[in-house]
Formats: C-alpha cells, structure tokens, sequence
C-alpha cells in the first residue's frame, strides 16, 4: 500500500477536539507535586539537574509567565498544545503508512481516548514533549522506509538531540532504532554517511547536558542506582507489565495496537518498526521500568492497526464503537474533572483500583491526582508557625523541606503568606544549598525527626488532606539549635532518590 497524504480537515478537526477537551480539563484540581519542583527548577536555570533533563525547567518557566494571566490552564498550555501535536503526528503517520481517511480518524480517535494520554496530557512534564520527539523520529524512519533521501537521517539527529535535552529516554528509542536497522533491510543506510552525520548532531545537541553530567559527577546515574536499591518503585513481571499496558492504552482500544504490531511484522517495509518496539518493550521490562515509559511508540501502532483494520468497512465500524464507547468509560477517570468525592464514587462503582507504581503510593485516587492536594494548605500551616515567631527569630529560621515537593510548594505559593524560599537535600534542591542558614531556627516539614539532633524539637502542626498522598499528611516540627556545623554537614546529607 502506497504512502498517502494526511487529510488535514479530519485530522486538524480531531486536534481541536482534543486542545478544546484539555484546555477545560486542564483548570481543575491544583498544582502537581512535579510541576512545583519544575517551577522551582525554572528559577535555577541549568544545563542539568539530578533527576530530568533541562528542558522542562524552560517549559515551566514559560507556563509560569503564562500563569499570570490564565492560571493553572495557563501553565499547562504547552503541555496542552503539546498532546494536540500527537494526535496531527498520529493522522500523519496513518497517512504515511498507507492509511485512507477512515485510518487516519480511527487511529487519531484511538489515542485521543486512550487513559494514558489523557492523564499525561493535563498537567506538564517532559512526559507529553517527549512523546512528540519520538513520533518525530519514528516519522522519519517511515519515510526512509518509503524510499526518502537519507538525508532524513539529518532531521533523525537534531529530533534526537533536542530529545535527549527534554528526556534521557531518547537513549532507548535509539538503541532499539539500532536494533531494527541491523534486523531489516533498512540496514543500508548503515553503509551511508548521513545515519552517521545525524549521530553527530544528535551528540552535539546533547553536549551541554553531557558535560554538565561530567562536571557534577554524573548525578543522574548516581540517582538512578539509588532508586533502585531502594526498592522504591513497585517491581513486576512480564506478564503483569502487559497487563498495565493494556490497561492504560484502555483494554477496549489495545487489539488495534496488537494488530497494528502484526500488520507492521507483516509488510517488509516497515518491519523495522515493529522490531523497534519489541527492542523498547523488552528493555523496559528488563529494566523493570514502570509501565508508562513505553507509551510513546503506542501511536505508532494504532495507527499501523488502522491501516489494517480500514481495509473492512464492518471491522472499521465496529473498532470506532469500541474504542469511543471504552473511551466515554475512561474519560472520567483519565481526566480531572469530577469532584474527588465523585471521582473515587464513580472508580468505585467500576470496580476499579489505581495502578501503584512506587511502593509508598497508596492513596485511592491516582498519584497523579492526589498529588494535586494539600499542598497551599500546608504552606498555611508553616506560615502560621513562622509568623507567630518573633521578628528577630523570623530572619534566622530555615524552612526545610524533607522532599522537593514541600520545598517547592513553599516557594510557589510562600510569598503571598510571607515566606522565605525553602531549603532541602531532596534531588537538585541539595545543590542550591543551605543559603547560609545555621541551624538556630528550624521549621521542618517531616513525618518524623531524630530528637537528638536537635536542642529542642516539637510538633508545631499536623499536616492532613484526605486526598493528598498518605505520606504527605504527618508532624511539622519547629527545631532549634541543630548540632551539626550546617556548612560541613549539607554535603554529606544529601537525599537523591
């Protein structure tokens, strides 16, 4: 089947769709625990940071200029705008595999339903971003496939390399891009210099970070490593982690992605993507890597199940049904638009639990919902403690966070109550130090503290949200005389997991 032009009215008309869905469901709840730490991130702009690439301190930075005249939808525009772009790359891609107008809508409707879009797509994070750059790439891998110039090769790179800026996880897709090359007849254009052309901008691109990861000794992997020794994120194995990709693609819509991978193992042409996304899979499961990590590639398979599927007027129909009416199920659950009280109402009349990725999670609202809450009302609390302080007291007392949430959540909302910014050990927080503070005068936001460490500690505050994350809601202490010299000691202190 011949490549085809994208039939931009449809695919235009379903993106609007989708911009409009996030744009109203994007304002409610508050602000995310990530997004907090991305904002604190935008003020202390780098060419890295312990736990994410540079990019998404950009995006917030620009989401907080937009805050101030649209609010929450206004910070989460490009994050909006950003999974508007996957349903155009997603028409786009179905057109260029050979798909007709009935498989470019099928295959943008399929993913503007799926659960973990939906939920990805309303708050921001490199997440969304990096979903574009891979769809980016793997457009480009189609129209080598079609007989492009490779040249293309070049495009390959810089979409790598920007990527790779936004995410770490490019490294994944381009090694199984490797793998599919070597296993296909793609492999020619590993006897060409423009592949090799397109690795040195994607290198280049990613220099900055590179080096800044050199400089400080390479803290992410120092991070990655402690996580897992921690035991921190729940571990599966290969069956349950196809489980939870079914899951998320919504069980209704995932037999399209299945026949799109049997479609694409099917026709030689494009063999070399089913092979990338086996290679992704596979490592991921190996790595014990949480289930969303693979959602990028997804859109390529609905879109290659499309094609197929569009083939038979009756199978065409009967896939729309399906996947709108598991679509209409979900929606509720994806998205923050039900009151708390009526959103665990309705997951309870479906009988249905959140998936828990890291052990500590284990709230009856998703973590990405319940770490919307209680965070304006704890900054509240430790306002009230440190205004009641005297004055002279005030000036000398450090607000300390035990993690960059509670660090982040007093420097976003902390101004407006009169606060000082935060200070913790938690990810890159440790590196923007202790900001002279002694020790003398200490609020700490933490579920529990050694006594000894201190002169004196009690509990000035009892942190609870019945939707906030469990281990969220506990003591905030008011410390003083810390018994440890503060410039000697911040060193070795230091939380990367």
């Amino acid at each position: 089947m011949n490549a085809r032009r994208p039939y931009w009215p449809l695919i235009l008309g379903l993106a609007a769709v989708k911009l409009a869905v996030h744009l109203y469901a994007s304002g409610f709840y508050h602000y995310f625990r990530d997004e907090l730490y991305y904002i604190a991130c935008g003020h202390h702009l780098a060419w890295g940071y312990v736990d994410h690439s540079p990019l998404v301190a950009i995006y917030a930075r620009i989401g907080e200029w937009l805050s101030h005249g649209l609010g929450l939808r206004g910070f989460r525009l490009l994050a909006t705008l950003a999974g508007t772009g996957r349903i155009v790359l997603t028409g786009v891609i179905a057109a260029r595999l050979g798909g007709n107008r009935v498989a470019q809508a099928l295959a943008c409707t399929a993913v503007l339903f799926a659960p973990i879009y939906l939920g990805l797509d309303s708050f921001l994070s490199m997440n969304v971003f990096e979903h574009l750059f891979w769809l980016g790439c793997i457009l480009v891998l189609i129209e080598l496939a079609n007989g492009g110039n490779e040249k293309l090769w070049l495009v390959f790179g810089v979409l790598a390399g920007v990527g790779l800026e936004n995410k770490h996880s490019m490294v994944f897709l381009g090694f199984a891009v490797a793998v599919g090359l070597v296993l296909t007849p793609l492999r020619r254009s590993l006897l060409r210099p423009w592949i090799y052309a397109g690795g040195a901008i994607a290198l280049l691109l990613f220099l900055p970070n590179l080096l800044w990861q050199w400089q400080h000794g390479f803290p992410t992997l120092e991070l990655l490593e402690n996580v897992k020794n921690s035991g921190k994120n729940v571990v599966v194995g290969p069956l349950e982690f196809l489980k939870q990709q079914a899951m998320m693609l919504d069980p209704f819509a995932a037999p399209l992605c299945l026949a799109g991978l049997v479609w694409l193992f099917a026709n030689a042409r494009y063999r070399v993507l089913a092979w990338i996304y086996v290679v992704v899979l596979a490592t991921f499961i190996a790595l014990e890597g949480k289930d969303y990590y693979v959602a990028p590639i997804y859109p390529l398979l609905f879109a290659a199940g499309a094609v197929w599927i569009s083939r038979w007027r009756a199978a065409a129909v009967a896939a729309f049904v399906i996947v709108i009416l598991g679509g209409a199920i979900a929606v509720p659950l994806a998205l923050p638009i039900l009151p708390p009280e009526r959103y665990l109402a309705y997951q309870r009349s479906l009988g249905i639990k959140p998936h828990h990725s890291e052990v500590s999670h284990t709230s009856e609202m998703p973590q990405l919902f319940s770490d919307q809450f209680g965070w304006e009302e704890m900054v509240r609390q430790v306002a009230s403690i440190y205004n009641a302080l005297p004055p002279d007291v005030r000036a000398k007392t450090a607000i300390v966070g035990s993690n960059y949430g509670q660090a982040a959540a007093i420097d976003w909302y902390g101004p407006k109550y009169g606060l000082p910014p935060a200070i913790s050990v938690h990810q890159s927080y440790w590196y923007w130090g202790y900001r002279g503070y002694t020790g003398e005068s200490v609020i700490l936001i933490e579920r529990h503290t050694d006594p000894e460490d201190w002169t004196t500690v009690r509990i000035a505050a009892q942190r609870f949200h019945p939707y906030a994350m469990p281990d969220e809601n506990g003591p905030i202490y008011y410390c003083t005389g810390f018994k440890y010299p503060m410039a000697k000691i911040w060193p070795k202190i230091k939380r990367w997991r």
